[in-house]
């Protein structure tokens, strides 16, 4: 009796160690004790229905499928474009731009800064005319495309724009979303160029334009992807993104629009991690805080102004170097979840990301992972499938319960800009970065092949895909033979227009515009702003 005593006080020792990778515990099982307060209207409702837990649309995916595509861009707009047509060939029902860092700090390819980086971590576009190769034979008004941009987010739309309008294609046929997320830059994934302040006034601009001329655009994709790979956990990404999303609803409003004009096309963007059941409750308790807020704290009429509408991609942190096969497994399982957890849209990630771009080879076995989810599994039959699990329904109130904590500890902060000025967000998630690597290092949590079943001699050979130096020579000569062709005397002055609008109070779109017409170079555009605006530099967190 005294050794079966001692056995269940281990298993109950062994029972509280277990928890989420938020450091939400967990127990050996669950019952209807667990969500005793649940009120099924109040809290989940029917799918389609406020507060939209259990999905935005009442027929989701036996309805319509969610949009499948990659985040695709190296060297040229040429090769890139060719990227582009094969997996649109493939089955992929929307298209993802990557761009390289050179153009995502908004310099041109032959400035010093941008030497040995072009073209290598995406495609490298300085004008109008690298963006009209980049869509080449692709017909706009027949698909969704997604830009990954930010500080520089108003000239690469601006530029997508006036290549449908060269083309002759309507400004309200087009379909997409820029990331244009300035928020979570200076959060997580550092890509800023200007001050906080006048970088949140190009995001209202962005905004206000598409709602009146792009009105089928996504204007913003408020990410927590990105503060997800930086370190931070579920219940921090959950908390911070919303919270970005409210300040962008709140600088809208008090830019003078109405809350129901632009509140359907604002769009979300989340991390897919390993923590299976976690993951799924991040994405149903998202939807039930925005819908809540929306219509409460900014009394939002039309419902899709209060549906919160999310692409997903699987969680690049998570590859490992070390048996990079096993990556194939952890994508699928984490594309499942983004799927079980009722996203709009989804991006798997290639098994050979820890090395180089995606190969040819890896990034269609990363489609597949996606169609054989959607045609094979059977998950798609049923809307929002797991609803009512003891577990998943107890882990979706925690998770928001956990997000309150934070956005009241933010409010007395002063706010999401203070806590950006002050670091606050940066170091949270240094926190957590931290508390998971020790983590790591002490095999309390397990990565297969990297800190548990490993095979050190095991020497990694898998092809991947490599960018040729060429590449760089051949931008640059392009970019020194359109400033040679231009009309250089409309350039300046398109310029001299922008930086008047740019001191002033006008919304910059459509001095954009002007400029991008006039095949004025990314670079110089956002020179115009360094000018006017100055460079961010912010606070050391140690």
């Amino acid at each position: 009796m005294e050794d079966e005593m001692k056995t269940q006080k281990g298993e109950e020792e062994v029972r509280e160690e277990r928890s989420t990778l938020s450091g939400i515990p967990l127990k050996a099982f669950y019952t209807p004790a667990d969500i005793d307060s649940l009120d099924y209207l109040r809290d989940l409702g029917l799918p389609g229905h406020y507060p939209f837990t259990r999905g935005i649309h009442e027929s989701m995916y036996p309805g319509r499928l969610w949009t499948m595509r990659l985040f695709s861009g190296f060297g040229t707009a040429a090769q890139t474009n060719k990227r582009f047509r094969f997996l649109l060939e493939e089955g992929e029902t929307g298209l993802s731009v990557a761009f390289d860092m050179p153009t995502i700090m908004g310099y041109d390819s032959d400035h010093p800064r941008a030497k040995g980086e072009v073209g290598l971590c995406g495609v490298a576009i300085d004008s109008l005319e690298d963006m009209e190769i980049l869509f080449q034979a692709i017909a706009l008004d027949q698909l969704t495309a997604s830009m990954t941009i930010n500080a520089p987010a108003s000239v690469l739309f601006a530029m997508y724009l006036v290549v449908a309008e060269k083309r002759g294609t309507p400004f309200d046929k087009l379909r997409g979303t820029i990331q244009n997320d300035i928020l979570k830059e200076y959060i997580a994934q550092k890509s800023f160029i200007f001050p906080p302040r006048p970088s949140l006034r190009l995001v209202t601009d962005i905004i206000t334009y598409s709602t009146r001329h792009v009105p089928k655009w996504n204007p913003i994709s408020v990410s927590g992807y990105h503060i997800r790979e930086s370190g931070a956990t579920a219940v921090q990404e959950l908390a911070f993104t919303l919270a970005d999303g409210f300040t962008y609803v709140e600088a809208a409003i008090e830019a003078g629009q109405d809350v129901d004009e632009f509140g359907p096309r604002i769009s979300f963007f989340f991390n897919s991690h390993c923590d299976f059941f976690e993951e799924i409750a991040k994405f149903r308790a998202a939807r039930r805080i925005w819908a809540r807020e929306m219509k409460g704290r900014y009394r939002a009429k039309r419902p899709e102004s209060m549906w919160l509408r999310f692409h997903t991609q699987t969680a690049g942190c998570t590859l490992v170097a070390q048996q990079p096969e096993n990556n194939i497994v952890r994508i699928a399982f984490q594309a499942l979840q983004a799927v079980l957890g009722g996203t709009q849209s989804l991006h798997t990630n290639s098994m050979d990301e820890t090395f180089a771009l995606p190969s040819e080879k890896a990034a269609t076995l990363a489609l597949r992972t996606q169609q054989v989810i959607a045609y094979e599994t059977g998950v798609a039959n049923t809307v929002d499938p797991l609803a009512g699990s003891y577990l998943l329904e107890s882990l979706t109130n925690r998770m928001e319960e956990e997000a309150y904590k934070y956005f009241r500890e933010i409010e007395q902060r002063g706010g999401v800009l203070k806590c950006v000025e002050e670091g606050y967000f940066q170091e949270e998630i240094t926190k957590s970065a931290r508390r998971y690597q020790e983590a790591l290092e002490c095999k309390e949590r397990i990565v297969v092949g990297l800190n548990k079943f490993e095979h050190p001699e095991e020497k990694t050979t898998i092809p991947t895909l490599k960018v040729d130096p060429s590449v760089e020579r051949e931008q640059i000569q392009r970019l020194k033979s359109l400033k040679a062709r231009r009309h250089n005397k409309k350039v300046q002055e398109s310029l001299g227009a922008l930086k008047k609008a740019s001191q002033g109070k006008e919304n910059i779109m459509p001095y954009v515009l002007e400029c991008v017409r006039n095949y004025a170079t990314l670079g110089e555009i956002i020179d115009v702003w360094r000018e006017v605006f100055g460079q961010y530099r912010e606070p050391a967190i140690y």
